[in-house]
């Protein structure tokens, strides 16, 4: 009997050391998960504010973009009405200034990306616990792919109305000289000023300025806009999550 009595209380004490090892294993393990959760939202929070940065200024850039977009279509735009109405004929400087401020700009948007491509390249996109914003900031990437396929489209069109300027019958020298690009490049001015209101008349030149209008308003309706929109919802979920 007094045997028995020792083996039970030996096997209460064992269950009950198991039972304390258990409990601390338990006890470590939370406060691992708990540090760890700790070190992922201190980690999201440093790239929440990274990314905020990164696409305000991103923001600034595609405004200003957006703004040239504009300005070059409203110049081709005035570019037609001087070529619809024979009776109202620009000076040859207000038609060299026009058709300088209208395609001297090459569009071209370069968001800061540098740290969301890291955050994907590194796998930590996982560490973004809002998942619409996880899926908006994957989908920007692919979006921006978009933007530079028309871009490139709307550079297309720009180069085929400057190639006009490379034939003989008109001239960059003049465009340069009464925009004063000549003073800048230290270019000497030339005797012969050929003039260049003769494309007015042309209907080769019509067509690529009407070509180049549908495509500058393609990327504002299109591309521009969307992509403006779909910044401002990125920057408000990152505002959202800071804490």
């Amino acid at each position: 009997m007094l045997k028995e009595n020792k083996f039970s209380k030996y096997l209460i004490y064992a269950v009950g050391e198991i039972i304390l090892v258990v409990i601390g294993i338990l006890i470590a393990l939370a406060i691992n998960n708990s540090n760890q959760h700790r070190v992922t939202r201190e980690k999201e929070q440093t790239y929440l504010n990274g990314l905020k940065a990164e696409f305000q200024i991103s923001k600034i850039k595609l405004g200003n973009l957006i703004e040239v977009n504009k300005n070059n279509f409203y110049g081709a735009k005035q570019l037609l009405e001087f070529i619809s109405d024979k009776n109202e004929r620009p000076t040859e400087k207000q038609y060299s200034e026009l058709l300088f401020n209208t395609f001297s700009s090459d569009i071209s948007f370069n968001p800061n990306n540098s740290l969301l491509n890291e955050i994907i390249n590194s796998g930590s996109l996982k560490d973004i616990s809002n998942k619409d914003l996880r899926i908006q900031l994957t989908n920007w990437i692919s979006t921006i792919e978009d933007v530079t396929k028309q871009e490139n489209e709307l550079g297309i069109q720009r180069e085929k109305v400057l190639d006009i300027f490379r034939e003989d019958s008109n001239s960059l020298r003049t465009i340069f000289e009464l925009t004063g690009v000549n003073d800048e490049l230290g270019l000497k001015e030339t005797e012969l000023n050929l003039s260049n209101l003769d494309l007015l008349d042309s209907r080769k030149f019509e067509n690529n300025i009407l070509m180049f209008i549908l495509t500058v308003k393609a990327m504002e309706k299109a591309h521009y806009e969307p992509l403006m929109e779909d910044l401002n919802s990125i920057l408000l979920l990152i505002t959202n999550e800071i804490n």
